[in-house]
């Protein structure tokens, strides 16, 4: 049977196929990324390109010569630095406080026992299904009474409270896979719960925290609604609402519009490329036990 076993596998016809296959995956996927990849190219190309030669029938994809001077042009129209600095704050601020806040919350779901657990749980997770807009009402009548309307408050604030229901159950599950006996360890040392969580728990779910890190990155960073609902003088404004004002008033120099919204999606593919491998492997070990 072995070597049987052996000469299959070593079947040149076996690994002919075997490799064809692979060849034509590869062939797919990568057919299937430069489908994706012609809107973002087009963005770039006509970031490029001269304002008389943006809309012609046979423009080039590639420009000649290329206009740096767009991207330049495009950013000192409105203050872009102004509302890249609010738009750090509010990202930076948010992502310690979701990473933070939900780790903390997971943990309790995850290693701690008390009476209502998994009710509690299951409360929690039902909040995913409520629309935004069911809570927006609400929540802006509390921040009006709290005078934070035209502040970067609002924005920052709630995610030190819970950090949402996603990360909430993505640390929970991720958490569950650390092995027991590294708490039972923890706890003949003399070390509190709260001391498992920041000594044990968190040095361990770097993968899963990173992940956490990423999403909040990328929403903060191309939040829309929630800046345009709270936010109204021009000196709190972040970039998506900036990016927005620019739209109104240059919305048909379409090569200055490409340009802008390049700069403003340049942070987030960077981020995504570099922390890819902790992305997937956060993703992944999430679902391993549930």
């Amino acid at each position: 049977m072995v070597n049987g076993r052996l000469r299959k596998t070593t079947d040149p016809r076996v690994r002919f196929w075997r490799n064809l296959k692979t060849a034509l995956t590869y062939l797919v996927l990568i057919g299937l990324s430069c489908v994706f990849l012609i809107p973002f190219f087009w963005m770039l190309s006509t970031s490029l390109t001269e304002a008389s030669k943006v809309i012609v029938r046979d423009r080039e994809w590639i420009p000649h010569p290329f206009m740096w001077s767009n991207y330049y042009k495009a950013l000192t129209v409105l203050p872009f630095q102004l509302f890249l600095k609010n738009t750090l704050i509010i990202t930076i601020c948010c992502i310690i406080g979701q990473t933070l806040s939900a780790s903390l919350v997971a943990f309790g779901f995850s290693r701690m026992r008390f009476p209502g657990r998994n009710v509690l749980f299951i409360m929690v997770l039902s909040t995913m299904m409520l629309p935004v807009q069911v809570t927006q009402i609400p929540t802006f009548v509390i921040f009006t009474h709290l005078r934070w309307i035209d502040t970067l408050k609002p924005l920052i604030v709630p995610a030190f409270f819970g950090g949402g229901a996603f990360f909430i159950f993505l640390l929970r599950q991720f958490f569950m896979t650390i092995p027991s006996e590294l708490e039972d360890a923890a706890k003949i040392d003399g070390c509190s719960s709260l001391g498992i969580y920041w000594n044990v728990a968190l040095p361990l779910s770097k993968p899963a925290l990173a992940t956490v890190a990423i999403f909040s990155f990328m929403g903060h960073w191309n939040d829309f609604m929630g800046p345009l609902i709270y936010i109204q003088s021009m000196e709190n404004k972040t970039l998506a609402l900036g990016l927005n004002s620019f739209r109104s008033l240059h919305g048909t120099e379409y090569h200055l519009l490409m340009a802008a919204s390049i700069s403003v999606l340049l942070p987030v593919l960077i981020i995504f490329f570099c922390a890819q491998k902790y992305f997937v492997q956060g993703i992944v070990l999430s679902g391993i036990k549930g």
